[in-house]
């Protein structure tokens, strides 16, 4: 007779949520959770006290990061499942929490059915991946991987002038270098997917092979203010037309280039920004996302080469590019575990990439990774409505389990 299958509890990993989302809960039923506040402070209490129930060794490191560590037969380097605590400013329930309570449901599970792992298994909580409250970004992970300086980061302040360095020390989570994360088998990260295409093509489960590279610029735009009452359109340098004609440009060109390219121009500054008088001045930024980088070239070429656009309204046209990254490939092993153990469950599911920046593209420079991903109702997140169904969570943990188990 066939083994029966080990699987998680979906009513506590339900409840669990739950709890972690009275730390910072809306009025609308979000979650305000930012980074070495209060909240996070009461959740990171939380996280612990359920590790500590189970027997886990708990330890911190400089950075705030929390390990909890169920042992196994072998003293080998860990098979790792996390992501984050923080949160957006009235975000959702589930970005980043999902993947550090899937870690905990995992090991739960294994405990509840006497199921010792032959290596260690860890469950992580990274700090400040969203960086809503100190910029940048994955700031604990790019510390962990060598991509960011951690006195650097020490000393980002937020809107109020606190620096990282003493809000870390204010809810009493600075812990020791020697136990950062150094070497692990695996560092396995669940997510809601943040986008619409797993609820679009009716699936459960997305296997994400890679992060996107992307590439992100600012364009200024340099015209003449003047009277918009009393200056003729001919004799005009509308710095706001020729943005326009700009951006319709770039659409354009850029639609053609690659039917897997996403861009946005999601910032824009217009000046004076006065009714009365005819714009003299307009930022705005223009980024790109795609696997192939390639495209991501052709894309810097079109950029650039928007300088030269002949409907210009007589305005001078600079380009500066910000910054860009690489796309990071994920392990491919590792994918090919996460999608056998979603057969094995029969669970629908799909290879993909992620378009969103996550812990898991740092840590993978340095340890074997992957990540899965559940779909997200209406591709909503970053807001309170934010919402993937409780079942959908549930497989998304048993395919963990079920990695874990055959790892």
């Amino acid at each position: 007779m066939e083994q029966q299958k080990i699987l998680i509890s979906a009513e506590r990993l339900q409840s669990t949520l739950e709890q972690f989302a009275n730390f910072g809960r809306t009025e609308n039923n979000g979650v305000t959770r930012l980074a070495l506040s209060e909240e996070d402070r009461l959740a990171r209490d939380y996280f612990i006290s359920c590790c500590k129930k189970l027997g886990m060794l708990v330890e911190i490191d400089d950075m705030g990061n929390i390990y909890a560590t169920l042992a196994g037969i072998e003293d080998k380097p860990p098979l790792v499942i996390g992501s984050h605590l923080d949160s957006v400013k009235k975000g959702g329930r589930f970005d980043g929490v999902l993947g550090v309570v899937a870690g905990l449901e995992v090991a739960r599970a294994l405990v509840e059915n006497n199921v010792k792992p032959r290596i260690p298994l860890v469950v992580a909580d990274i700090t400040n991946e969203e960086g809503a409250r100190f910029e940048p970004s994955m700031m604990a992970s790019g510390v962990l991987s060598g991509k960011f300086d951690k006195a650097t980061m020490l000393q980002k302040k937020d809107v109020d002038g606190i620096t990282f360095k003493d809000a870390l020390q204010s809810i009493g989570y600075v812990g020791k270098e020697q136990s950062r994360l150094k070497k692990a088998a695996a560092f396995l990260e669940l997510h809601i997917e943040q986008g619409p295409i797993l609820e679009r093509e009716s699936l459960s489960i997305g296997v994400v092979e890679c992060v996107l590279g992307m590439v992100c610029y600012e364009i200024t735009v340099t015209g003449e203010s003047d009277h918009a009452g009393t200056t003729p359109m001919d004799m005009r340098k509308d710095a706001l037309f020729a943005a326009n004609n700009l951006i319709n440009e770039a659409r354009q060109k850029l639609r053609a280039l690659d039917k897997d390219l996403v861009f946005t121009m999601g910032r824009m500054n217009v000046l004076p920004n006065i009714h009365t008088v005819i714009p003299n001045k307009v930022v705005f930024s223009l980024e790109a996302r795609h696997k192939d980088s390639v495209v991501i070239q052709r894309v810097e070429e079109i950029i650039v080469g928007l300088t030269q656009l002949s409907a210009n309204e007589g305005c001078d046209i600079r380009t500066e590019k910000l910054w860009d990254r690489s796309t990071v490939l994920f392990d491919d092993d590792l994918c090919n575990l996460l999608e056998k153990a979603a057969k094995t469950l029969n669970y629908s599911y799909k290879r993909m990439d992620s378009g969103a920046g996550h812990d898991a593209q740092f840590l993978a420079s340095y340890i074997p990774t992957a990540m899965v991903f559940v779909p997200s109702i209406n591709g909503k997140s970053h807001c309170e409505e934010e919402l993937t169904t409780w079942e959908d969570c549930a497989k998304g943990v048993n395919v963990l389990l079920e990695t874990v188990l055959t790892f």
